[in-house]
């Protein structure tokens, strides 16, 4: 899946023993820990000595151990000798103790000669000083070998640390004509059932879901991931990560019978103060006005990356939808695209205001088509993003 979706290589197709081939195999294995690992990033290692992969480890769960320790120590089950072999990692080791120890000083201590790394790790306590402090015990570091891939393996990730907000993709659902929902509101189902289970994959991928209120009152849906519909690896871990659901609602019209209201992980972001509502037990934050009497949405993101949120989906109405086009804060469009039609009087994908000129019109680039069953998944991006 990855593959197809990220134009990610397969270790096979780069030639054999070169630095390509055994990051490839790194990447594989951080794409293990694509729907548990955050709030951490998703990372990969491999161990190799002598031309032979002599252990490999990944990043499973927040803290669980990193993917340096569990390949040092997979190589140590083995009884094979780490000193003088060459570390294969999707990202910057890190520099500094957490929950764990420091990946970089368990490096050195394992003896390796050398460092091969995808990328830098934009981390502020890190960005940088893993590598001074490999160098400075004489480990050989080559940077920058297959950056492009790790970039897709943690968007969110870079993007929080380095502009503050977290990665947005905003999920829509429509038959052939644009529409969302018939005029009464009746949707279920407009996609079939491997689109809504790629959906699942988008929900477990992600450290925040987002909605409007509107949504909450017409559907009343739960937003969460349900591991027998997952269809991955670590399907059960991954539906019990803790992942936000965040439901705009700036007048607090929740109904105090929503489902949602029994997710402890819920949080209500509106304009009024956090109060203790008789009928809301759920926790409440403030945000801005947008000057039109919403909630300022970049606002929220920056709110949500202050959160530890690195990837942010969107499954909402709409007019919450084209409120985010329109502000531009969106990363990627993901929509499902069904072989139904369903007339002029259906719900329209999104709502924003009247345009009078083509210039004003949002440009989008196809970056990935792909069949789903009777459906097409497209992922589009804004032109300018």
């Amino acid at each position: 899946m990855f593959n197809q979706d990220a134009g990610f290589k397969a270790a096979t197709e780069y030639p054999p023993f070169s630095d390509e081939h055994y990051m490839a195999a790194a990447l594989r294995e951080a794409e293990k820990g694509l729907y548990t690992a955050h709030p951490n990033p998703r990372v990969g290692c491999v161990l190799v000595k002598d031309e032979v992969i002599i252990g490999t480890g990944f990043h499973l769960q927040t803290g669980s151990g990193h993917a340096e320790a569990n390949a040092i120590a997979a190589a140590s089950e083995a009884g094979i000798e780490t000193q003088g072999s060459t570390a294969y990692c999707t990202l910057e080791p890190c520099s500094f103790k957490g929950r764990t120890p420091s990946c970089a000083d368990g490096l050195i201590k394992a003896g390796i000669r050398r460092l091969v790394c995808a990328m830098s790790d934009p981390h502020p306590k890190n960005c940088g000083v893993g590598f001074d402090k490999l160098r400075a015990a004489g480990v050989e570091v080559t940077e920058n070998v297959l950056k492009s891939s790790a970039h897709k393996l943690n968007p969110g990730h870079i993007k929080k640390y380095t502009l503050g907000l977290p990665y947005v993709r905003l999920k829509l659902a429509m038959s052939l004509d644009g529409k969302t929902a018939l005029a009464n509101g009746a949707s279920q189902w407009i996609t079939g059932v491997d689109a809504r289970r790629d959906v699942q994959r988008l929900r477990a991928r992600s450290s925040a879901i987002v909605t409007g209120v509107q949504t909450v009152l017409d559907d009343d849906p739960q937003l969460n991931v349900r591991p027998a519909e997952l269809d991955v690896d670590w399907a059960q871990l991954a539906a019990e990560v803790s992942r936000k659901i965040i439901v705009l609602d700036p007048e607090k019209r929740i109904q105090a019978t929503a489902q949602l209201l029994r997710n402890p992980d819920m949080v209500l972001a509106t304009l009024a103060e956090p109060a203790n509502d008789q009928h809301l037990d759920v926790r409440q934050i403030k945000l801005p006005n947008d000057g039109k009497g919403r909630i300022d949405l970049r606002a929220l993101l920056q709110t949500l990356a202050q959160m530890d949120c690195n990837e942010v989906l969107f499954e909402c109405g709409a007019t919450l939808a084209g409120s985010l086009l329109m502000t531009g804060l969106v990363d990627e469009l993901v929509i499902y695209l069904a072989p139904k039609l369903m007339g002029s009087d259906a719900r329209s994908l999104m709502n924003f205001h009247q345009l009078s000129l083509m210039s004003e019109v949002p440009e989008l680039e196809f970056t990935s088509i792909r069949r789903l069953g009777d459906d097409l998944r497209i992922i589009a991006k804004l032109k300018d993003k």
